[in-house]
């Protein structure tokens, strides 16, 4: 006869009886999964402290909490860390290049990259950084392409010193052009490199994919680009300190290279193999 109180029903196991175990799957850079909670699907951009990137065909990026809650191929999944594993592979450096076998940084060469501002020089930094310091390049900004003249009489550049020069707005006809070929023409043209990318500030250097959105807003001239692209997008602009948390939530969007535009990326390779020639 069945006696159904033979069995222990605090036995362990009790719980999980009858429930069938799920997947525990690596958070592997391009796997593609699905956000059970909201139905996000994104593949995989990578993993950083307890949190997995997922971007979408639409470029969205978002973060998730490892763990339970994913779909894969529509299958209940747990996601977790992937594995420390050894890479034969050379690593890579932010921008693309393979990194050199020791981090320690080189003596500073006497040949210098100059960038307009602070922004520029953050952003040349978070994705060229590890190849600089590697190089022994320093990263300066003249607050403005109208201090560059100055700047270069004060230490004019040598055949040992010479200068690279990233300019905001380089296009035909514009101030940034004028000045450029003004200094080109000049007794520092020789040992100076000026390239510059077409837009009016670096905040567009980085590609809308990366922001998660469609276009930058197209910012009428009279307008401050900063304001007018704050005001445009939603965000706070009225103060200094609104301008430095939206550039600081532009730059936190940038992770590789992948993200800048080409007609930046190019720009800044050429400096730096021009001053390190």
């Amino acid at each position: 006869m069945d006696d159904r109180y033979s069995t222990d029903v605090l036995a362990d196991g009790w719980r999980t009886h009858g429930h069938r175990p799920v997947a525990r799957i690596e958070a592997s850079p391009d796997l593609v999964v699905e956000v059970a909670a909201d139905g996000f699907c994104g593949a995989v951009l990578g993993v950083s402290s307890g949190l997995v990137e997922l971007e979408d065909r639409g470029g969205r990026r978002r973060l998730f909490p490892l763990g339970p809650g994913f779909l894969v191929d529509g299958a209940d999944v747990v996601l977790v860390q992937p594995a420390a594993v050894a890479s034969r592979a050379p690593q890579r450096t932010a921008s693309g290049s393979f990194a050199a076998p020791s981090s320690r940084a080189r003596v500073a060469r006497a040949s210098r990259i100059f960038v307009e501002g602070k922004h520029d020089a953050e952003l040349v930094e978070k994705v060229w950084g590890d190849d600089l310091r590697a190089e022994g390049v320093v990263v300066e900004y003249l607050q403005g392409i109208d201090l560059l003249e100055a700047a270069l009489d004060a230490e004019p550049p040598t055949a040992q010193r010479r200068y690279g020069v990233l300019v905001d707005h380089l296009v035909q006809g514009s101030k940034e052009s004028r000045i450029a070929d003004a200094i080109g023409r000049g007794p520092h043209g020789r040992h100076v490199r000026i390239v510059g990318h077409p837009f009016v500030d670096v905040w567009q250097c980085v590609t809308p994919r990366a922001m998660g959105i469609a276009n930058w807003p197209d910012v009428p001239r009279g307008i401050d680009i900063k304001v007018g692209t704050c005001r445009a997008l939603g965000w706070a602009w009225e103060t200094p300190a609104d301008l430095a948390r939206a550039w600081q939530r532009i730059l936190g969007r940038v992770r590789t290279y992948r993200d800048l535009e080409p007609a930046l990326l190019g720009r800044v390779e050429e400096l730096i193999d021009f001053v390190t020639d």
